[in-house]
């Protein structure tokens, strides 16, 4: 996982990473666990997806790519029997609210530069379009929460998934959806390892050996499991896809907003960075941001 040192990648990342915190801390498990979801994979899809509504598993598996259908299939729609998508979403920023606060501290949470980081993120997200971002135009129904810092991580969650549709967009182009992108991304430089990409996404051995024929068929990846020549190009060619989808909030928010916000959340970030909260293997991440 490396930081991209474009002004609007960089930017984006520090967002993602603060709304990425829920995930990280028991506060949205516990939530929805008293509601009889106590499958965290269960309520990590029912949070991912509960704006869209109580979407049946199909919907569910198209929005988030990178998951087997089969996995998401075990748990919906019976998770909408147990707790309904509006009782999700409460839920959801009530975890949010928690973590953040003891991420950040009470006083950081309640400041004027967070605040400021709010205002600036949601001015940003002013320059996305719903049209061809599900996630992201079903998001940004929903009404922008009262306090600075839930406001902010509310901003950070609209810009998270328009660059995600984008992405899966232009994976699906480059013929790359689901665990063949996976693959490709694990066998690049700086890729996700295979053993945690096989954790939590429903994948066998046997799929992810198919899906490394499909790309050796394809001339993307070696005998060894490394991507070819024509596979790095490829894998870049789907960032500079992603990236320029993703361009349209920060052009809008302008160079030296963008240059502010990055500034504020990256001191956010590296306050709950120094918590614990992110796993060790990120913490190199952080500590060179």
């Amino acid at each position: 996982m490396t930081i991209d040192a474009t002004p609007a990648n960089r930017c984006q990342f520090y967002l993602n990473s603060l709304h990425s915190l829920l995930y990280f801390t028991p506060d949205l498990d516990e939530n929805l666990a008293a509601h009889g979801v106590d499958d965290p994979m269960a309520g990590y899809f029912a949070a991912r997806t509960a704006a869209l509504g109580p979407v049946g598993p199909g919907a569910v598996t198209a929005v988030t790519n990178g998951f087997h259908h089969r996995l998401i299939a075990g748990h919906f729609p019976a998770v909408w029997e147990r707790v309904a998508p509006a009782k999700v979403l409460a839920e959801r920023l009530r975890a949010a609210d928690t973590t953040l606060r003891r991420c950040l501290g009470e006083e950081i949470a309640e400041a004027p530069e967070t605040a400021e980081a709010a205002e600036l993120a949601l001015r940003a997200a002013e320059g996305c379009e719903r049209a061809g971002r599900p996630m992201y135009a079903a998001h940004a129904d929903l009404p922008v929460p009262d306090q600075p810092h839930l406001a902010l991580w509310h901003a950070a969650t609209l810009l998270r998934e328009y660059r995600g549709d984008g992405h899966f967009a232009v994976l699906t182009f480059a013929g790359l959806a689901g665990l063949d992108g996976l693959v490709s991304h694990s066998a690049g430089p700086g890729g996700m390892p295979r053993a945690f990409v096989m954790t939590k996404r429903g994948w066998t051995d046997e799929d992810w050996t198919a899906a490394e024929e499909r790309l050796r068929n394809r001339g993307l990846l070696d005998a060894a499991g490394a991507l070819t020549a024509r596979g790095l190009e490829l894998r870049a060619q789907v960032e500079r896809d992603t990236d320029r989808l993703d361009a349209a909030p920060y052009a809008h928010l302008g160079a030296e907003g963008v240059a502010r916000l990055t500034t504020l959340c990256r001191r956010l970030v590296t306050t709950a960075a120094g918590t614990g909260v992110f796993p060790a293997p990120l913490l190199p991440v952080f500590a060179d941001a």
